[in-house]
């Protein structure tokens, strides 16, 4: 049996059983909404644009400051993933599994019993490991992607959500009932630092282009975090601007100037100045907003609106939502990730136990499948890109 990791290999030492960190709580995301580009760097004594800032030490050099997921085009699979089967992992919170399905039938090939109440499926920073998220088991199962095999289950604490920071050093665990943002070993999972946070239901987020902070987001109480990644602490605070927000996925702009935040109650995606974390404002996209997906050739963003049944499609370029698919039959689109290849975004049901594969071209439902109970935060792996930073799969 191949290893599942030096994370694994940890783990069956024994040594980190007890403190290997989960993600928060069992609670659901927020919306959307944006606010422009960063600032441009300040001009020089002499007049010139000053260079940007240098990037978190040890994080792999930005293949192209224009585009941060350029390591994420078609096919362009790292050395570490390229033999993996092409999957897609579901796990269900109510049923206690991870439905694992074979996109080229759109069949559930297996079901793999798992801890209570798991939340999402994380990839490792490596990428050589699934994650999944046991949020009331208290636990994280290692799921190995290169065989399928299932290694071993790990107390944690409320694991809701788990993110890497971008030099590979550090897990850092979305704690939502907890209230903590806790930093971890990311090789042997020992606690470094637990962050106490002043906001109710911490649940997602995202990193600056240089690696140096991340957004993340407090669904209970509508508001958003600004978090030093190498102080690991906390350095900003704000309440979103609409009575009841539910902020939930997080992701940056291609360019880097934009956070784009999902709100559910907000019907829409907030966009964040990150930098200088003004007041964000919000686009409008569709009811129950929640999760949102690059495109492989960074040109749109896909957002699924769980409350109708549908999914926008926002233009960078054009910075306004260009199409909408709807669902047949409607539906509760929520988490999930796009195809190896681009060709096929898929998200969970999660009120209707059942996975959709639509067509990133033209919209169309390409297969409904069914699955477990309250299915949520589906990896679609292997994926582009060089290192992740956790979630669902966000890589760069």
């Amino acid at each position: 049996m191949r290893p599942f990791t030096q994370h694994t290999a940890a783990l069956l030492g024994g040594v980190l059983l007890a403190v290997l960190t989960g993600c928060g709580s069992s609670a659901e995301k927020g919306n959307t909404e944006a606010v422009g580009s960063e600032a441009a760097a300040p001009p020089t004594a002499a007049g010139r644009v000053a260079p940007p800032e240098p990037g978190l030490p040890g994080m792999p050099p930005v293949l192209d400051p224009e585009d941060i997921y350029a390591a994420d085009r078609p096919g362009k699979l790292s050395p570490v993933v390229k033999d993996f089967p092409s999957r897609v992992y579901v796990p269900n919170t109510n049923s206690n599994t991870v439905s694992v399905i074979d996109p080229a039938t759109y069949k559930v090939i297996r079901t793999i019993k798992v801890g209570r109440q798991p939340q999402h499926v994380v990839p490792s920073w490596d990428m050589k490991t699934l994650w999944v998220n046991n949020d009331l088991g208290d636990s994280l199962t290692a799921i190995d992607p290169a065989t399928g095999k299932v290694g071993p289950t790990v107390p944690v604490s409320d694991p809701y959500n788990l993110y890497f920071t971008p030099d590979g050093k550090y897990a850092v665990v979305m704690a939502s009932m907890d209230r903590e943002l806790v930093f971890r070993d990311a090789h042997t999972m020992k606690i470094v630092k637990t962050v106490p946070v002043g906001c109710a239901g911490v649940n997602h987020a995202d990193y600056s282009a240089d690696g140096r902070y991340f957004i993340v987001s407090c669904e209970f109480s509508g508001e958003l975090l600004k978090v030093d990644t190498a102080g690991m602490k906390i350095v900003g605070q704000q309440k979103l601007p609409l009575h009841g927000a539910m902020p939930q996925d997080v992701k940056l702009s291609p360019d880097g100037g934009t956070f784009y935040v999902a709100d559910m109650v907000a019907n829409g995606v907030w966009m964040l100045d990150g930098k200088n974390f003004t007041t964000p404002k919000l686009l409008p996209t569709g009811k129950g907003a929640h999760g949102l997906y690059i495109s492989r050739d960074s040109k749109e963003m896909y957002i699924s609106n769980r409350g109708e049944g549908t999914i926008s499609v926002f233009g960078f370029g054009q910075r306004k939502v260009t199409k909408k698919w709807r669902l047949p039959n409607g539906g509760s689109p929520d988490m999930g990730g796009v195809s190896a290849d681009g060709k096929v975004l898929w998200l969970s049901g999660r009120y209707n136990s059942e996975v959709y594969a639509i067509d990133t071209e033209s919209g169309k439902q390409l297969a409904r499948i069914p699955v477990g109970s309250g299915p949520h935060g589906l990896a679609v792996y292997p994926q582009p890109g060089r290192y992740s930073l956790g979630h669902t799969g966000v890589f760069r």
